[in-house]
């Protein structure tokens, strides 16, 4: 009954692992009941794509004056952020590099020219009053574009306009302004400043009313092109700090496709030499492994398809790679121990048991180390780095899961299926000159001999003790506990069965 239900399970986890394959890379749409057609994209074609891969453009953008805070920085990364988004460049990212540099990274962009556009080379902004559409020295300087909260295009009374929202101060110095000066016909100015005192000027809009609310409404006969040029013109100069393009280029997607197709031959042809090597030097363990490593990538392609912050670049195909080896080490460290623990005598059962065991320890710290040292490079790096930590984490969570559940399981069951009586289905050996017949087991060298001397009892005698009988109890225990026991209580009790430290996956049998 048991060898049934482990061959069941098994084929269901081999099903499951060939349906995954199939929807991560096929992708195919039929009609529904109704008429309508339904499409569906396999995991692969979900995932986002770096720029380095799908080509865009890329700008570098440097804080003019001195170095800003890192809370002016910040918040203008989150401007740069909105403003990308509201334009519908969701896959756009804007990171931090250093303490006085911003880069915006835009991937698939059929005109690069746009995000150009859109971005600019942002200047300061300022507000002048004017009594001409034209800027003179004459004029009267209300406020700079740091009091300006947000500017979005809008329609009102079937035109195209400009909506501006002033803080505290900027509203209380345009309210005295357009009281002032309202139906006079004069204008406001909103002009950029660059570094050189020059001033261009983008909107002169004529003073019609007193505006109070901090709310003021450009109009102009724009279109919704003009408009929403206007607005991001006008947000781009109400950063937190002043910023100057010092860097940009067009990656040109063709660069990319070819990387991406490299890549993908790399890890396909690296998995299937691990396969061969893996079933070659483990026999039916090695195949084991490699219905893990399936299983693995399956898993690792929904989660990069379904985990929002993922952006899969160059360095991130290398993070996955280095996670996928990490999980096949897992796998050799755990064959390795239960090759010693059946070469010194156990049975093929107990070597398992004793194997997985012996193997979490090393397997766990080597995986935690390396999820430390991914997690601060997600935290500290920037761009493509921060790409390659969030794609190696991910893998390294998954090895664990591999190698410590799932292994366990699936070489569980393949002992249950085919038995333990052929070790060398397993590639399994003793060592050389263990007598099967008489089931010697193997002790280690007695210690050197050394001086009887003087042990207190307990009960307060001093008694002689001679370190070779010493020597002798030590093996003798060393004997006792490599014999497979015999009785299930007391197996069941054992604290080296690897089920009481995990649980047991098919309900308690763990025989």
């Amino acid at each position: 009954m048991k060898r049934k239900s482990s061959l069941v399970k098994f084929i269901l986890v081999l099903v499951a692992t060939a349906i995954g394959l199939v929807a991560s890379f096929v992708s195919f749409s039929f009609n529904t009941i109704g008429g309508n057609v339904w499409n569906y994209n396999g995991f692969v074609h979900a995932i986002d794509l770096g720029l380095d891969l799908e080509g865009g453009v890329y700008a570098v953008y440097e804080a003019s004056g001195e170095t800003p805070d890192d809370a002016s920085m910040n918040g203008t990364v989150t401007q740069l952020t909105d403003m990308l988004t509201n334009q519908g460049y969701t896959e756009a990212t804007v990171v931090r590099e250093g303490t006085s540099r911003i880069r915006v990274e835009v991937p698939d962009v059929d005109d690069p020219e746009e995000i150009f556009n859109i971005i600019g080379d942002p200047a300061e902004l300022a507000f002048y009053h004017s009594e001409d559409a034209s800027l003179s020295s004459d004029d009267e300087f209300l406020f700079s574009g740091d009091v300006v909260t947000n500017a979005v295009a809008a329609v009102s009374d079937n035109q195209y306009v400009v909506n501006l929202t002033l803080n505290g101060q900027g509203a209380q110095i345009f309210a005295n302004a357009t009281s002032a000066h309202a139906g006079d016909g004069t204008f406001i100015l909103i002009c950029e400043t660059h570094g050189d005192d020059s001033a261009t000027v983008i909107s002169a809009a004529t003073i019609t009313q007193a505006i109070t609310n901090g709310q003021a409404m450009i109009t102009g006969g724009f279109t919704a092109t003009s408009a929403q040029t206007l607005a991001d013109r006008i947000k781009s100069g109400t950063f937190s700090v002043p910023l100057s393009l010092i860097d940009c280029s067009v990656v040109d997607p063709t660069l990319g496709s070819n990387a991406l197709i490299a890549g993908l031959i790399g890890g396909i042809v690296a998995i299937l030499l691990i396969m061969v090597f893996m079933s070659v030097f483990y026999k039916m363990m090695g195949m084991v492994a490699c219905v893990t490593m399936l299983t693995y990538s399956v898993l690792m392609l929904f989660l990069l398809a379904v985990f929002p912050l993922v952006q899969l670049s160059l360095p991130g195909i290398a993070g996955i790679i280095l996670s996928l080896g990490m999980m096949i080490d897992g796998n050799v460290i755990i064959y390795e121990r239960i090759k010693d623990e059946y070469r010194n005598g156990k049975s093929i059962l107990a070597a398992y048991h004793a194997g997985f065991r012996k193997a979490v320890s090393a397997i766990v710290d080597g995986n935690v180390t390396t999820i430390i040292a991914a997690v601060m490079l997600l935290i500290f790096g920037t761009g493509t780095i921060s790409g390659f930590g969030v794609t190696l984490l991910i893998g390294l969570v998954l090895s664990m899961f591999a190698s410590l559940v799932l292994t366990r399981f699936l070489l569980k069951w393949t002992i249950a299926i085919f038995g333990d009586k052929d070790p060398g289905l397993y590639g399994l050996k003793r060592r050389p000159g263990f007598d099967e017949a008489n089931e010697e087991q193997y002790i280690p060298k007695p210690r050197r001999e050394k001086k009887r001397k003087a042990v207190v009892m307990p009960n307060g005698i001093a008694v002689e003790v001679d370190p070779d009988e010493v020597a002798q109890d030590e093996a003798e225990a060393e004997k006792q506990e490599s014999v497979p026991q015999k009785n299930s209580a007391e197996k069941a009790n054992s604290a080296e069965n690897f089920d009481d430290i995990f649980g047991s996956f098919d309900g308690g049998d763990k025989k």
